[in-house]
């Protein structure tokens, strides 16, 4: 049986689907090399051990994240209409509440969490005031929704409640 050859990306884009879908304790080589259809040799040729995949992991995602941060610094548009596409944006992200459901049993993952929160707060701190809300509340209050909508299974979509939470933030300016 010939076994496909993987690179380093390949292994953490489906250590990233499996947290996802199992969450960090399937972040293993042995299981997960029986899921992509590999040996384990192959995981051990771009890790030194799980360790060192893991936080390659984190590191990947803390990259895109922050990477997400300056993009949205990029864009044009209405500093209203740049806010609801950065919280569209993270609340389509299936990551983020898997990481924070990590976080809750790995320091390095919560120091991670803390470093992308950080700057998603100072990004959405200016929004807000570009728009003439300067109570740094209302930017915590913003993250918060982020954090948490996504957490609320089987209520309204996020996207919508957090554009809600926004047009009274705006409203009441």
């Amino acid at each position: 049986m010939k076994h496909q050859r993987l690179t380093r990306q390949s292994w953490i884009d489906a250590g990233l689907a499996e947290l996802i879908e199992k969450g960090a304790s399937a972040l293993a080589a042995e299981p997960l090399a029986r899921k992509i259809g590999t040996t384990k040799g192959s995981f051990y040729w771009h890790f030194k051990d799980v360790p060192a995949f893991q936080d390659a992991i984190i590191s990947d995602w803390q990259s895109r994240a922050f990477a997400q941060v300056l993009a949205a610094l990029a864009e044009d548009g209405t500093s209203e209409q740049r806010l609801r596409r950065f919280g569209s944006l993270i609340l389509s992200d299936a990551q983020d509440p898997a990481f924070r459901a990590w976080a809750q049993k790995s320091p390095t993952v919560a120091a991670a969490i803390s470093q992308v929160d950080a700057e998603r707060l100072t990004y959405l701190t200016n929004l807000l005031r570009q728009l003439g809300v300067t109570n740094p509340g209302f930017a915590q209050s913003c993250l918060g929704a982020l954090i948490g909508l996504p957490q609320l299974k089987d209520q309204a979509d996020p996207a919508t409640a957090f554009d809600t939470m926004i047009d009274l933030v705006l409203a009441l300016k």
